[in-house]
């Protein structure tokens, strides 16, 4: 927003110790004030920097330590001797057409001014301001200043206007007020009496004109002719005169009287300047006759011309009292120009007064004239309508003091229904387009682009056209409220100004001179405004109109840039009472401005605040300023939340202001102590040597004022000691308001800890100002203020969504890093931050915008990357010279803009591509320049660069000339030279101003150094060194402050303040982040002045921030930061270093406990330390008291007691009491909490157990609290119990096998006493929380080899059977675990008494074990005993108890095993039958004793034989699948073989137990068939199993088995079972031929040699039976390498497979031959056997026929003589023979059927039997003849029993070989039936005749 007026006009330079900045007056102008003046003041813009350029930039764009051209121009006060008087004032401006209608302002809204005798504003109800926009008519209603005055109505000023006066003594006022004939006519009689009065002639006839007007009453409507005398009295410099012409004055003044009803004061005030009549015309009269100011101003003028720096200090009083009642009348109001004359007269008698008494009422008045001034501009009504109504409408209004109106009532002005009619006819003057866009911001009329919109709305006045200005606005019409808020704008704009004045070196040491008050005063006066009216800065509502553009600006935009640039220019002070005062005016901006002002504040605490706290030239007294305002911003928790938000969180700050200022308050907390310390006095203060202050006088000498709310720094700074402390105290105020911030929302207010209500005496308005869209529920949040949820709203407002701002801090931080990376290495950092998509892609353009506008980024790395020479490098500086704008600017200021965005680095070729880039960008931007080309200004800008370093670096000392630059730029400008004068000027300007990076120039400022020596001593006597210091770095800092404020100024005047957008914080989750980011200076600053300092109040302190840290990490669990301040605040308890303990220590015990109690539900991990420090608390109350204490592994180290106190104060009831509150209110603790807690005390009693050894007394503590927490929390629901559970028996597992008994006996007493405690609570059925409990005696039992703590274990349970049995559920099983691990103890005592008490509880307790299902675990526990092999006794009384439980169990109600069982039978089978019959199965396998096995399968067995019968078919399945056949699996599997000690036991083992079961399995079945039928493949793989072994014995047994089974069932077998029985022999057959034989690559020889030491196979199986299954091959060899191992391996398999075969083929022709199998299995599955048999025949044939084969294996030492299956070969053969003639003879039908498959394989059989059996050699064959003549007398046999069809057909084919028989010698056999077989030819070819019998 730009004004054509914005700063304040000057004065002639005649005096120029006293401040003007009050007056505005164009400089032009050698006046005081003027017509002009008022219009400048009216013009006061709304936006302060938006200056005109002549005069605003040229005034403020100076450096601060240049005067300002207002004091070049000079300020004076001005006297009548100086000027003669010119019009003040003269009409007023005219403004729109409208008049203003204002709500009256009630009573309450009076001015809280201080104590003073001036009338308060009282205005009447009713009464309206109207401003009339043209002359006024008799009939208009009489005004004051331009205003309807809101005037109190008193009894006497109600009689009618026509009667002249009421009473002689009083004269009657225009407006029906009276004022005293006396008070005037006195005053005149001076006047008159006087002989200035005689030498002027215009004064005594004005004052007697006045006087006889007085004395015949008519004087009370002609207040200018009773005022005249008054006036010229005045001007006659004469004290007498002065002082009652002043005194008359100001007692007129609060009669109302100058309230004149003069028309030609109907305008608004100020009225516009004479000299611009043609901009603005006034409606109605005459431009050429100017009217007369106003009387108010007239006055005004008058009085303070009364004041000069000679005036009488009488006269300089009476100025102040008049001025004073002037501007507090409550009926006269004077505005603007007027209004700063007033202000700044009293602040002239202030400065220079030499009467203590004036300063006083100076100072005092001057405090109440800006009060009411900011006091009177609080609207009545913020929501009321401001209506502009027609000067027609408003001529019908009656108006107070008119004929027409009634004021006989005093009370009644305008009634209340005038005042609503008024109301309503203005509302259709305001178009919708008027009303604001949204609340708090108000639109400009649109009139203002459409000056014909308020022409067409007004229907019921006649047509008026509206005065528009010269720049084509429309004036608009300002209501007392807007005049009201320019008022106050002005004067606080004025103050700021003097505020700003810079001060000399004599001024800074002198606090009573001019420039000194001045800056005090104002400071002062700036800091009472915003301490007693923040709510009008903040209020979006007060909006102040620029008169030339109508723009509207709220009033905290409009004076911002004042109030920061004083900031900028005092925060820098070296001056204390400067200082102070600017801190706290920065405390008020950043506590209720801080919505508004956000970026501002970002500035000042980011250049100013914090570098001081930082400097080293700062004194402690400006820290300890700066921390104690901290600390009340730490006090308040929103603003706290809400810096973090605002700048922590928002990438576009450049600071993470919150984290910066946690650590640098942290580093003040921990600032090192030294020895010189408390030698030394603290430093002087840069500025002022230490005064005494004790009077209050000097507050008023000095300016300052006292104002509510503020620091008293008197006692600030004056040690390191205390600032130290200060910084403590802050970071314990934050964490305080962090935790009010984030814990309350689980708390009720009542239970919240409620704040000092004085550090939140902003608390109201400043929610008010932070919200800036309205919200109802504000209200209710301002009345709860007393409470915690006053910081923060119930429900969080929706724009403040913690995700967003952790996605934000989180992207700052990235941002952060990327920069710290690129300052280091610049291409590792771009391309971080491309990765991480802060740059939005690698393209040139986006990596140099980044590199432009991003802070923060090293301009020397900016330029050493731009200047790389790699093609991309190339490119990005290419495109981040073009993003800068070099038009319209001159070369030498282009160069300077270019070098400001980096560094030139120093390498020549770098700087080339440099200029030759800006060459180019320049001419391109610019087209009117004296370079023909680019190259002539890459030229130039290389040579300067050049000259600026031959000109300013200290290295060079031949400094190059004038003349020598511009002969190094001849003829570069394409062969011409450029202008000398152009060349000139460029040496001249880098000569003068060196070309800096701005961060340089603050880089440069350093520390002045003392050299060595006397002279440098003396040379510095009397200098103080670090205030020099610190002016260097702070006028830098003022320098860079102020233009960052211009910058941000110029860019909010752009409109660009989207960036700018406040958040209010509403959300209690953002502490979490808060918390993280500073945990670490947190830490720090509590735990550096713990250790450091013994001083009880320091070291409360840092406990209370210890507290309320750990209760944050409690509150949102962040378990690291947890983990570090609880073992930090363990750490300093010292409990392990008792001799080095102090009264701290104790402290710190304290609050540990403290914590533990409150905040036990989220300790987590952290309880170990806690529990630490109780259990070492409870050692050190031992040791104290004189208690021998065992100490593992420190008996070397001498033991320190701790001090008496400290012993004494341990056993204090508070330590007391609150470690016991640990443990007694565990009960108290969540789910969560106490497993925690528990395992954490289960450590410690680990530990304190370990450290006794092996002590006669260990330390139990802790156990004995895990005793009584147990205790204490029993009562918790089951889930939580079963998870403390979970960890207490774990621990009592470990402490119970403690190797020291003492530590065992008492854990099992204590599990005693818990577990009869746990007993009586009852348990539900299925529930298994006692069996869990009860483990811990199980695990003791079975880990424990203590025999004295084992039958302690039996002791404990003995008593709780006794005591607690009738409740025992499923502790039965743990009980019966016990017993059964005590069952294994070698302890025979133990496990004698185990098992009398097994024995018992069998006998009294079998139904309640029962009942409670614990039958499975009693069968177990008995068989535990049985298979105790120490104690044959008792396994032998088990194993009958064992079975003595069968017939108990079937007659037992619960067991429900009587025949009529319901329908879950199958279930109970397995729940009492299964786990008797496991038993003895588990004996069988496990039992060590053979007598005892022996007894176990006799009593399987003969139980099954028993009671099988009454077994469903389903649990004989089970008991087959899971009883039965698993006592043969160690046959399948090596794995089984694991439970042997040795083979010894495993052969014993088979060749008993096994075997025996086996046979008694087969019996089984046979006398169960029936039953067990569908079980038959089951056994007969089991068979298969036990027959395919390596160890004959087993095969034996198998085969045995199998034959008995099958001779036994014979009759049972069905066809089906006989195909299975068929298909078993197949796959016996099958399994043992050993194909191997025929493996080629076992008989290669290894090694070249034959291997001949090969073990017989045998061997082995006359030592032991170990059970080995065959592997199946199969029909085909493998081609494998074999090793000698292998070989050996597979020979001997080879063998027992040949071995197997042979017995397969005797079971099988056992079996067959006996009639019972033959008769009964089908033909078809005999024929399968003969076919397995015939294979069998041919595969031994084919190998005994191979005689290579033989001879091969019998060299490679397969068998010590020629290998053969020669029995094989006949005895399968015999087998194949007797069979198929048997089958070829039955008679029956099947078998017939089957004769011609029988033939088939019959015929060939015995064929190649006879001819082999002729081919044999009777010499060398003797063992195969004699093999095989059985078979072929057989075969013979047979033969001959063919019916005669059959054996005519065989003949041909047997004769032949029958003939060669006899060529043999054969057996007799043979010759019987070769005889046989030739009769039988015989007969059947005729040769013999049959005889006929």
């Amino acid at each position: 927003m730009v004004d054509d007026a914005v700063t304040e006009s000057q004065g002639p330079p005649t005096n120029s110790t006293v401040d003007e900045e009050l007056v505005g007056v164009r400089k032009e102008i050698p006046i005081v004030v003027d017509a002009d003046a008022t219009h400048d003041v009216e013009d006061a813009p709304p936006s302060a920097v938006s200056a005109a350029p002549d005069s605003a930039d040229a005034d403020e764009a100076r450096p601060v330590s240049a005067p300002p051209l207002s004091e070049v121009a000079g300020e004076h006060v001005e006297t009548a001797s100086d000027v003669s008087y010119v019009a003040v004032v003269s009409q007023s401006e005219v403004q729109d057409t409208g008049t203003v209608v204002e709500a009256p302002l009630p009573s309450k809204q009076a001015p809280p001014t201080p104590p003073a005798k001036s009338p308060r504003l009282q205005p009447a109800r009713g009464s309206t301001d109207i401003h009339q926009p043209r002359l006024a008519t008799p009939g208009t209603p009489a005004k004051a200043n331009g205003h309807d005055e809101h005037r109190p109505q008193t009894p006497s000023s109600a009689h009618s206007t026509s009667s002249p006066t009421s009473h002689k003594r009083s004269l009657t006022i225009s407006k029906g007020y009276t004022v005293s004939v006396v008070l005037i006519s006195s005053a005149l009689e001076i006047i008159l009496a006087s002989k200035e009065a005689k030498r002027s002639t215009p004064l005594r006839e004005s004052a007697h004109n006045a006087l006889e007007m007085i004395r015949v009453g008519q004087g009370g409507d002609r207040p200018r002719e009773i005022f005249e005398p008054l006036r010229l009295a005045c001007e006659t410099r004469s004290e007498k005169l002065m002082i009652a012409s002043l005194d008359c004055i100001s007692k007129l003044i609060s009669y109302s009287f100058f309230a004149e009803p003069s028309s030609a004061q109907a305008l608004p005030s100020p009225p516009p300047s004479p000299t611009l009549q043609g901009r603005r015309s006034i409606a109605g009269a005459s431009q050429s006759s100017l009217p007369q100011p106003s009387l108010v101003d007239l006055v005004v003028h008058t009085v303070t011309t009364c004041h000069s720096d000679t005036s009488p200090e009488t006269v300089s009083l009476q100025v102040v009292k008049a001025l004073l009642s002037l501007i507090l009348s409550p009926t006269i109001y004077v505005h603007h120009s007027s209004l700063l004359k007033a202000v700044r007269t009293v602040y002239n008698v202030f400065l220079l007064s030499t009467d203590l008494v004036n300063q006083m009422v100076a100072q005092g008045g001057l405090t109440q004239m800006v009060h009411h001034i900011f006091t009177r501009c609080r609207s009545p009504d913020s929501t009321a309508l401001r209506s502009y109504v027609s000067s027609d409408t408003l001529a019908s209004i009656p108006a107070p003091g008119s004929p027409k109106t009634d004021i006989q009532n005093p009370s009644f002005v305008l009634s209340e229904n005038a005042a609503e009619k008024l109301t309503a006819e203005a509302l259709p003057f305001e178009s919708t387009a008027d009303m604001p866009l949204h609340p708090g911001v108000p639109t400009p009329p649109s009139s203002v682009d459409n000056p014909d919109v308020l022409q067409g709305t007004i229907s019921p006045a006649p047509p008026a056209t509206p005065e528009v200005a010269e720049n084509g606005h429309a004036a608009r019409e300002l209501s007392t409220q807007d005049m009201f808020i320019k008022d106050a704008f002005l004067v606080f704009r004025a103050l700021c100004k003097l505020t700003m004045k810079p001060l000399n070196t004599e001024s800074e040491r002198d606090l009573k001179s001019h420039a000194m008050r001045s800056k005090l005063l104002s400071l002062h006066l700036v800091l009472t405004i915003l301490n007693s009216h923040m709510a009008l800065f903040v209020d979006p509502k007060v909006i102040i109109y620029s008169s030339s553009t109508n723009e509207a600006t709220t009033f905290v935009q409009a004076v911002n840039q004042y109030l920061c640039l004083s900031l900028s220019r005092n925060a820098v002070s070296p001056v204390p009472q400067v200082f102070e005062v600017s801190v706290e005016i920065f405390w008020r901006v950043l506590s209720g401005m801080r919505t508004k002002l956000k970026k501002e504040i970002e500035v000042l605490l980011h250049e100013i605040f914090v570098p001081i706290l930082e400097m080293k030239t700062s004194t402690l007294k400006q820290k300890a300023v700066i921390i104690g305002m901290l600390s009340r911003l730490c006090q308040d928790p929103q603003a706290l939340v809400e810096i973090y938000l605002n700048y922590d969180c928002d990438s576009e700050a450049t600071d993470n202001i919150y984290e910066h200022l946690m650590n640098i308050i942290s580093k003040i907390a921990t600032l090192p102590y030294t020895s010189s310390q408390q030698k030394t006095n603290d430093p002087a203060s840069p500025a002022l040597p230490p005064q005494a202050k004790s009077s209050a006088s000097m507050a008023h000498v000095s300016g300052a004022l006292t104002v509510s709310g503020t620091m008293d720094t008197s006692t600030m700074g004056l040690s390191e000691g205390q600032l130290r402390r200060q910084g403590l105290e802050c970071l314990v105020a934050v964490l305080r308001s962090l935790v009010t911030w984030g814990t309350a929302a689980g708390k009720t207010p009542a239970e919240s800890a409620i704040p000092d209500p004085a550090s939140r005496s902003q608390t109201g308005e400043e929610i008010a100002a932070d919200t800036i869209t309205p919200d109802p529920s504000l209200d209710g949040l301002i009345a709860s203020a007393g409470s915690t949820e006053a910081f923060r709203q119930s429900t969080p407002d929706i724009t403040d969504d913690p995700s967003r701002f952790e996605s934000a801090k989180q992207k700052k931080t990235t941002l952060l890093e990327g920069i710290k990376k690129f300052n280091f290495k610049p291409k590792r950092g771009i391309q971080f931050l491309v990765e991480t998509e802060l740059i939005p892609s690698s393209s040139p353009s986006d990596i140099a915008g980044f590199l432009l506008t991003t802070d923060g980024l090293s301009k020397s790395m900016i330029g050493e990357y731009l200047g790389e020479g790699d093609e991309h490098n190339v490119a990005i500086m290419h495109a981040f010279v073009d993003f800068l704008d070099f038009r319209n600017l001159g070369f030498v200021d282009a160069v300077r803009v270019f070098l400001q965005a980096f560094r030139l680095p120093g390498e020549a070729q770098k700087i080339d591509r440099f200029m030759l880039k800006f060459a180019e960008r320049y001419i391109a931007g610019n087209a009117q320049t004296p370079f023909k080309n680019a190259d002539a200004a890459y030229i130039l800008a290389y040579s300067i660069i050049l000259l600026n370093t031959d000109a300013h670096s200290p290295q060079i000392k031949n400094r190059m000339t004038k003349t020598g630059f511009i002969k190094n730029n001849r003829g570069i400008n394409d062969g011409e030279s450029l202008p000398e004068e152009f060349l000139n000027s460029i040496f001249d300007d880098i000569q003068g101003n060196e070309i800096r990076m701005k961060d340089e120039v603050d880089a440069t400022i350093n520390l002045p150094s003392t050299g060595p020596g006397l002279a440098n001593a003396l040379a510095n006597v009397g200098r103080d060194l670090q205030k020099e210091a610190y002016v260097m770095q702070s006028n830098g800092m003022a320098n860079k402050t102020e233009a960052l404020f211009r910058t941000l100024m110029r860019s909010q005047r752009r409109g660009s303040r989207a960036g700018d957008q406040y958040f209010s914080a509403s959300h209690f989750v953002h502490v979490r982040p808060m918390f993280e980011v500073a945990w670490i200076p947190f830490l720090a600053g509590l735990s550096g002045p713990l250790q450091n300092t013994d001083d009880l109040e320091i070291v409360d302190l840092c406990l209370d921030g210890f507290k309320n840290a750990i209760r944050i990490v409690c509150f949102f669990d962040l378990e690291l930061e947890r983990n570090a301040f609880v073992s930090t605040l363990g750490k300093f308890t010292f409990l392990n270093n008792l001799g080095e303990m102090k009264t701290k220590n104790m402290d710190a015990i304290k609050t540990l406990l403290d914590i533990a109690v409150s905040e036990g539900n989220n300790l987590k991990g952290s309880w170990r330390e806690v529990l630490s420090c109780v259990s070492q608390l409870e050692h050190m109350q031992l040791i104290s008291g004189g208690v021998e204490v065992p100490d593992g592994g420190k008996k070397g180290r001498s033991k320190k007691l701790p001090a008496e106190e400290l012993a004494n104060e341990s056993r204090s009831t508070h330590i007391t009491v609150a470690a016991d509150m640990v443990f007694s209110l565990s009960h108290y603790l969540s789910g969560t909490a106490i497993v925690d807690f528990v395992r954490a005390l289960c450590d410690i009693s680990w530990e304190e157990i370990q450290s006794s050894g092996m002590s006669q007394h260990p330390r139990l503590f802790s156990l004995q609290k895990l005793v009584e927490i147990s205790y204490y929390n029993m009562n918790r629901i089951r889930l939580e119990w079963s998870n403390l559970w979970d960890i207490l028996g774990e621990h009592f597992n470990q402490v119970c096998c403690h190797s020291n008994p003492h530590v065992g006996f008492f854990a099992l007493d204590s599990l005693r006493q818990l577990s009869m405690r746990f007993l009586e609570k009852e348990e539900l059925l299925h529930f298994k929380f006692q069996k869990d409990f009860l483990k811990p005696f199980e695990y003791t039992m079975v880990h424990n080899a203590n025999p004295d703590i084992r039958d302690m274990v039996l002791q404990c349970l003995q008593q709780m059977i006794q005591g607690r049995v009738q409740n025992m559920r499923s502790g039965w099983r743990t009980l019966f675990g016990v017993f059964s691990a005590a069952s294994k103890v070698l302890t025979e005592r133990i496990a004698n008494s185990a098992f009398e008490i097994v024995t018992r509880l069998n006998k009294e307790h079998f139904a309640a074990i029962v009942r409670h299902g614990a039958f499975a675990d009693l069968t177990v526990c008995i068989t535990e005993f049985c298979k105790v092999s120490k104690y044959q006794k008792i396994s032998l009384l088990a194993i009958g108890m064992l079975r003595g439980v069968i017939p108990v169990m079937l007659v037992c109600p619960e067991c429900a095993l009587s025949p009529g069982v319901g329908p879950e039978g199958g279930d109970i089978m397995i729940r009492f039958w299964f786990p008797v019959l496991f038993g003895f199965y588990d004996i069988i396998m496990n039992g060590e004793d053979l007598e005892v096995r022996r007894l176990a399968l006799d009593s399987l067995f003969s139980t099954l034989k028993t009671y099988g019968s009454s077994f469903t078919v389903e649990f004989w399945d089970t008991v087959c699948k899971e009883i039965l056949f698993p006592i043969f699996a160690v046959l399948k599997s090596s794995q089984d073989m694991s439970r042997f000690n040795t083979q010894e036991d495993m052969s014993v083992w088979l060749s008993t137990t096994m075997i025996q079961a086996l046979r008694d399995l087969i019996d089984l079945y046979t006398f169960f068939y029936d039953t067990l039928e569908r079980f038959l493949d089951g056994l007969l793989e089991l068979l298969c199993v036990c027959i395919c072994q390596e160890n004959d014995t087993l095969a034996r047994i198998g085969t045995s088995c199998l034959q008995q089974f099958l001779e036994n069932n014979v009759q049972k077998l069905s066809a089906a079972r006989w195909e299975r029985v068929a298909a078993t022999f197949v796959k016996l057959f099958r399994t043992t031929t050993p194909h191997q034989l025929f493996d080629e690559s076992l008989r290669v020889e290894i090694d070249g040699s034959a291997v001949s030491d090969l073990s017989d196979p045998n061997d082995s199986n006359d030592q032991a039976i170990i059970p080995a299954p065959l592997s199946p091959t199969g029909d085909r060899p493998q081609e494998v390498k074999h090793t000698l191992g292998d070989r050996r391996r597979i020979f001997k398999q080879i063998i027992v497979k040949c071995v197997l075969q042979l017995l397969l083929i005797e079971t099988t022709n056992d079996l067959l031959r006996n009639d019972a199998v033959y008769t009964t299995i089908p033909p078809e599955q005999l024929l399968r056997l003969m076919g397995v048999l015939d294979h069998s025949y041919q595969f031994a044939r084919m190998f005994n026929d191979d005689k290579e084969l033989r001879t091969g294996l019998w060299k490679v030492g397969f068998m010590k003589h020629l290998p053969n299956l020669l029995k094989q070969e006949s005895s399968s053969a015999a087998t194949l023979v007797h069979i198929l003639l048997r089958m070829y003879f039955d008679e029956r039908p099947e078998h017939q059927n089957a004769r011609p498959q029988i033939a088939e394989r019959l015929l060939p059989l015995g064929l190649s039997v006879l001819q082999d059996y002729i081919k044999l050699r009777a010499d060398t064959q003797a063992k195969n003849i004699t093999a095989w003549t059985p078979v072929v007398a057989e075969i013979l046999d047979g033969f001959c029993q063919f019916d005669n069809k059959a054996f005519v057909r065989y003949l041909p084919a047997i004769y032949p070989l029958a003939t060669g028989l006899l060529a043999r010698d054969v057996a007799p056999e043979i010759r019987l039936g070769l005889k046989m077989y030739f009769e039988r030819v015989g007969r059947t070819q005729g040769i013999v005749v049959v005889e006929a019998s």
